[in-house]
């Protein structure tokens, strides 16, 4: 049986301006001391002005942060921050304070900012917030034992800067990151595309979202090729395409879209993965995870805006009935394609899914997919790459994910790729036979497939799906990668396009 979906964790959060006079803490609350990156003077106004300055003292000013007993039995975390943090820096100090206090079981958080710069503050206010979340969060364990959860009551912050952070924002991404990553770590045998369905449509239920399922039927009837070629050799018929719907209010106009691969376990086909490089396979959905996270999250927000949310759901078996090397499928739109390496399963069934969504002309999309190994050569795991059809969003999608957390580097989209693709028997190779570069040979395949009128970015996730020891804010290996980024891409959309005209 598949446990149950997971709900955020619900802390409550004070602000006030004033630093408290008395620092005289119960042994249960944890505490988070804010200072001004290398200057620990800010402490002689503070309580334990002598405390800090004998414990700092015993610490390289490069420690950061620094954890240390409370006078009065508790746990804290002096945080050296730099003027005008990052936010993935700020994230990732985050992680590293609330981790050990957390560890603790502190009934309640305390977080007092001693810096002069506001901005520093609340950005710090919003990555602690998001730390906690991630950190108290647990992946789903199939075992008779439950394990004994982590709870906070009450996240208390002191100081001035905290009145610019957005903590509604960081629950609403937290939760979206939370689902994604307990979908990922569900074992392939809990997560099949019928029990992910099934799943997905229960929350739409809960949220009030609209939904439609391509079953294979409907693909069959469509011409989906490219999908079918990939579930050809399942054992059951539930694979398909599930298109979910936001409509708040009485938003008009052309939807944003969300879309991800959801290959729910991925043996490689007939080009059977060997060793141990079938292990972990059943995250290979990853990219409609962070897809359905990131929905989730803009549903929490109550976006203005209508929002679309695909997953394409399916799985790549080994049978009698499997598609082989050199087999040419149609797709959707038409377009012929001689395979070539059957564990290029993803964009496959992402080529017949970025048609279909075409087909309903959105404003935008973006697909998030753990495509290639390609990508992780080229960026090592700890940001995503890239590719975008529109080339003045190269910039933007830097600084998207500078401004979330999550780092994003795009990579090239050229047409004279096109020429390594060519067959000698259909209208497009799958992918090249050898050479480097997949990862930009992929994009260039699922370029083909979205109307040219509709900005695209493909979020290639290879790289940032897993980290190990954890990264930014969270602290697990499973990242949850992409729920940050296309919100924010996605709430800021109309000021890129108002910017373009």
């Amino acid at each position: 049986m598949t446990p149950e979906l997971p709900e955020l964790q619900e802390i409550r959060i004070q602000s006030e301006e004033a630093t408290p006079a008395s620092w005289e803490f119960e042994p249960t609350t944890g505490i988070v001391i804010l200072l001004p990156n290398a200057d620990r003077s800010a402490i002689a106004s503070t309580p334990w002005r002598d405390f800090l300055t004998r414990m700092l003292s015993r610490y390289p000013e490069t420690e950061n942060p620094v954890h240390f007993s409370t006078p009065h039995g508790g746990r804290a975390a002096a945080v050296s921050v730099s003027e005008g943090v990052s936010t993935f820096k700020a994230l990732t100090l985050a992680r590293k304070a609330i981790g050990p206090l957390l560890a603790e079981r502190p009934s309640e958080l305390t977080v007092i900012s001693l810096l002069d710069d506001e901005h520093a503050a609340g950005v710090m206010g919003e990555a602690l917030l998001a730390a906690a979340h991630a950190g108290l969060f647990q992946l789903p364990r199939i075992s008779g034992t439950s394990p004994t959860p982590k709870t906070l009551e009450a996240i208390h912050f002191y100081g001035t800067g905290f009145k610019h952070a957005d903590f509604k924002h960081v629950e609403a991404t937290a939760e979206g990151n939370n689902l994604a990553r307990w979908l990922t770590h569900l074992p392939g045998n809990y997560l099949t595309p019928g029990i992910y369905r099934d799943l997905a449509e229960s929350l739409a239920q809960k949220e009030g979202w609209e939904t439609h399922f391509y079953d294979l039927d409907e693909l069959e009837k469509l011409g989906a090729g490219a999908f079918l070629s990939v579930v050809q050799a399942s054992p059951v018929r539930d694979a398909g395409i599930l298109h979910l719907k936001y409509r708040p209010g009485d938003a008009q106009g052309k939807p944003l879209a969300l879309v991800g691969k959801g290959i729910c376990f991925d043996t490689g086909g007939s080009s059977l993965k060997v060793s141990g490089s079938m292990l972990g396979m059943h995250g290979d959905m990853q990219g409609s995870a962070v897809a359905l996270g990131a929905f989730l999250a803009i549903t929490r927000l109550k976006l203005s805006k209508p929002v679309d949310c695909w997953l394409a759901l399916a799985e790549n078996h080994i049978g009698s009935r499997a598609v082989k090397c050199n087999d040419v499928v149609t797709a959707l739109d038409g377009t012929t394609i001689e395979l070539i390496n059957t564990d290029a399963e993803g964009r496959m069934v992402l080529s017949d899914t970025l048609a279909l969504v075409s087909r309903g002309k959105p404003r935008a999309i973006i697909d998030y997919a753990t495509l290639t190994g390609a990508v992780v050569a080229a960026l090592g795991q700890r940001m995503a790459g890239a590719i975008t059809n529109r080339r003045d969003w190269v910039g933007p999608i830097i600084q998207a994910g500078e401004r979330c957390g999550e780092r994003v580097w795009p990579f090239p989209y050229e047409d004279d790729y096109d020429e390594d693709l060519e067959s000698k028997v259909a209208d497009t190779l799958q992918c090249r036979t050898t050479g480097p570069g997949d990862h930009i040979y992929a994009a260039r395949l699922l370029g083909r497939f979205v109307d040219k009128d509709i900005g695209w970015i493909h979020v290639d996730m290879a790289s940032s799906g897993t980290h190990k020891g954890g990264l930014a804010h969270i602290p697990t290996d499973l990242q949850g990668f992409g729920v940050r980024f296309g919100v924010e891409w996605f709430k800021r959309f109309d000021d890129l396009s108002n910017a373009g005209d």
